[in-house]
């Protein structure tokens, strides 16, 4: 059987694989036998979500449906953050996987709460539903998902006594893990700003999270780890890093909430706005998109800007309020001209703006001058650009992970 659980956590705390994991130890103990556990991230534009939007799924062979369902909600019962308005927990059931349809639907468009509760009375599911019972969606779309494409997650968790305190760890133990096994790891640091990535910030039981290629791969990034002791750790399977929430873009145009991949002509030179976002125009089949680097996307905005109208080039990214949210792209034939770039500081190495016409540019750091700046060849190379890792979307896929016809 299937049991899928959704939507216990909230922004302050708890975290569903946490509970899911209690889970699954309390049926080990209990002689069920757990097949597998699964990690399953939804649209991450829903507006009603959590934190990451996540559901899980436990497998189980053999035992009783009802008392599975008896022993979830007992942990429901006593670990959800019922406190919080956006926390309305789902648990359900089945005997065998429902129509992978649901999950796609979930993990792409929208679902209502009403449509879940009948397709759960048609396929008579054993569930309940918590508060609005919105939980519920991400519940049926977990036992309901298939991954053709799927990754690992090792996530530890801390002990209940020092929850809510500062996490210990070493820095450096991170930066050897990512040294020694990545490219099969990903996401554990960002090398250029030199931050730790995967320990979250919180109040939530989660002290680490290391993704990778195959259990064996973030087991082995895990090790060399110097943290402190934690209550448990459990490896999931997952759909994290796959794009697998991404869609072709429709004649018609792009559809809010939705996420694309698609190539287009860039019709208006990049541009930075107030606030560092970088913006410009992509053209595909007669239709114009808006397309932002938001500044949380740091030095990722920086190849945005080399754009030139003319290039032709492949995007991924989510469609709301009017906008595209750019996640990555890729140049696949760039226009011949030249740009001009803003040249670096002489003086601090930082970089320079502009002083206002005719008065060259400025150094935002030590006020250093400089007149002109020579045209520079372009330096777009034919790969993908990706925003950090810190600022990247559980399902977005890295670079890394790129199949070799797109690297």
């Amino acid at each position: 059987m299937l049991l899928g659980l959704d939507d216990t956590d909230s922004p302050d705390g708890m975290c569903t694989t946490y509970l899911g994991a209690l889970i699954a130890d309390e049926l080990d103990r209990m002689g069920y036998t757990v097949s597998s556990c699964r990690l399953v991230r939804l649209n991450p534009n829903v507006v009603w979500k959590t934190r990451g939007n996540a559901a899980v799924c436990i497998g189980i062979v053999g035992g009783d449906p009802e008392t599975v369902l008896k022993i979830a909600c007992g942990f429901v019962d006593r670990f959800a953050e019922f406190s919080c308005e956006k926390t309305n927990p789902g648990v359900v059931v089945v005997e065998s996987a429902p129509d992978p349809a649901y999950y796609f639907q979930a993990l792409q468009r929208f679902c209502t709460i009403q449509e879940t509760v009948s397709r759960l009375d048609t396929i008579h599911a054993l569930y309940k539903g918590y508060k609005n019972g919105r939980g519920l969606i991400g519940a049926l779309a977990a036992v309901s998902s298939v991954l053709p494409d799927k990754t690992y997650e090792c996530l530890a968790y801390r002990k209940a006594e020092v929850l809510g305190t500062p996490r210990i760890f070493e820095d450096e133990g991170f930066f050897i893990s990512e040294e020694k096994t990545a490219p099969h790891t990903w996401d554990t640091v960002d090398f250029i700003r030199r931050a730790i990535v995967c320990v979250p910030h919180g109040k939530d039981p989660v002290l680490y999270g290391i993704r990778g290629e195959s259990p064996a791969w973030v087991q082995e990034a895990a090790g060399y780890l110097k943290t402190e002791e934690p209550a448990f750790s459990r490896i999931w399977e997952t759909n994290q890093g796959t794009d697998a929430h991404l869609l072709p873009l429709p004649k018609e145009g792009p559809a809010e909430g939705e996420s694309y991949r698609f190539s287009g002509i860039v019709a208006s030179a990049p541009k930075t706005n107030r606030g560092g976002h970088v913006q410009f125009t992509i053209s595909r089949g007669g239709v114009n998109i808006s397309v932002f680097a938001f500044e949380p996307t740091k030095y990722f905005r920086n190849a945005v800007r080399e754009l030139a109208c003319g290039d032709q080039i492949t995007v991924c990214g989510s469609f709301q309020k009017d906008v595209l949210h750019l996640e990555k792209f890729r140049p696949e034939e760039l226009a011949g001209q030249k740009i001009r770039v803003s040249p670096k500081c002489p003086v601090c190495g930082g970089r320079m703006t502009s002083a206002g016409k005719d008065k060259g540019y400025k150094c935002r750091e030590c006020s250093a001058r400089v007149r002109e700046v020579p045209d520079l060849s372009r330096t777009l190379q034919m790969k993908w650009y990706e925003v950090p890792p810190g600022s990247r979307r559980h399902l977005a896929k890295p670079a890394v992970r790129m199949r070799d016809q797109d690297n």
